[in-house]
């Protein structure tokens, strides 16, 4: 019998501007329950999460330690105490600003059905589409990542790696948690449903998540930002969203409230060996140096 369990981490959704909720909405028609690590919030995150009233939903409260956030490690650790506490045999994680759209539900469900028997698959490798500056941009440089896991099989010793970097299978939680072995990678079939990710905020609201992001990264130091009127600016590659949002960000794209355009003639890399080689790679089909954190079944 098949039983899909959602799970995630959250701590000051509000704050942080992400939408959190409709990413916890948008898998949960498929799930037989959510699990939720809900960090100690002071924005009334934890509250919002409840008043979904939903009974798949199951909170986890977690504290997080100070001590854990140098390297994003308390990323992968707050993944870890949701995964833990999820009951189903099909794990399936998204990250805050995460969302799947609806219409792809039934291809996913099918696709876990199909391979539910097959041994040697692991679990499910997806695109991401990353949005960025307003809902009508995504960026597609080679500074973004194209794929990740987001569903496995809950059948053995899985991990979340490095800053809730993907996952990897170990020996057990303890080798694991005294960093004794790097991991095995994942056995993944590549499916072709896309993860929206939505990076997109204001531009003040991207000065604080960027400077709040620091501190998990940076051993407590706060880091200065630029103008917030020009952050939004300094980025690569856009591109023009031709599709359709998913129903549950419809209100969030609707209710944009600053304007954002991007000029391809003015792109800012932040590495001349990112604006050297990117012509290259799309001339070629194949981005080269690309990590992957799993493998691929053909």
């Amino acid at each position: 019998m098949i039983k899909i369990s959602g799970f995630s981490y959250i701590r000051n959704g509000f704050d942080y501007d992400v939408p959190f909720l409709e990413s916890i909405q948008s898998i949960l028609p498929i799930c037989d329950e959510f699990v939720i690590a809900v960090g100690d919030s002071s924005d009334g995150t934890r509250e919002a999460i409840e008043a979904l009233n939903s009974p798949k939903l199951k909170i986890i409260d977690t504290v997080w330690d100070n001590k854990m956030k140098k390297n994003g490690k308390i990323f992968a650790q707050q993944t870890n105490i949701a995964l833990d506490n999820i009951s189903g045999n099909w794990a399936f994680h998204l990250q805050a600003d995460e969302v799947i759209h609806e219409n792809d539900l039934p291809l996913l469900l099918e696709f876990i059905r199909e391979n539910d028997d097959v041994h040697e698959v692991d679990g499910m490798l997806f695109p991401f589409i990353h949005f960025w500056g307003g809902y009508n941009y995504y960026r597609t440089s080679r500074r973004v990542h194209r794929f990740e896991i987001r569903v496995f099989k809950n059948n053995k010793c899985i991990r979340s790696y490095r800053d809730s970097q993907g996952f990897r299978i170990y020996s057990g939680k303890d080798t694991y948690e005294q960093g004794k072995e790097k991991g095995v990678k994942l056995k993944v079939k590549k499916i072709d449903i896309p993860v929206y990710h939505y990076n997109v905020r204001s531009p003040s609201s991207m000065v604080n998540k960027i400077q709040k992001m620091a501190l998990c990264y940076n051993d407590g130091k706060i880091v200065n930002v630029e103008n917030a009127d020009t952050i939004l600016q300094k980025i690569d590659r856009l591109e023009m969203f031709q599709g359709r949002h998913p129903n549950v960000m419809q209100q969030k794209v609707d209710s944009q409230d600053w304007q954002f355009t991007f000029d391809p003639t003015k792109p800012v890399w932040h590495k001349p060996k990112d604006r050297f080689m990117q012509p290259i790679e799309d001339f070629l089909g194949y981005r080269f140096g690309e990590y992957k954190n799993y493998r691929l079944i053909r």
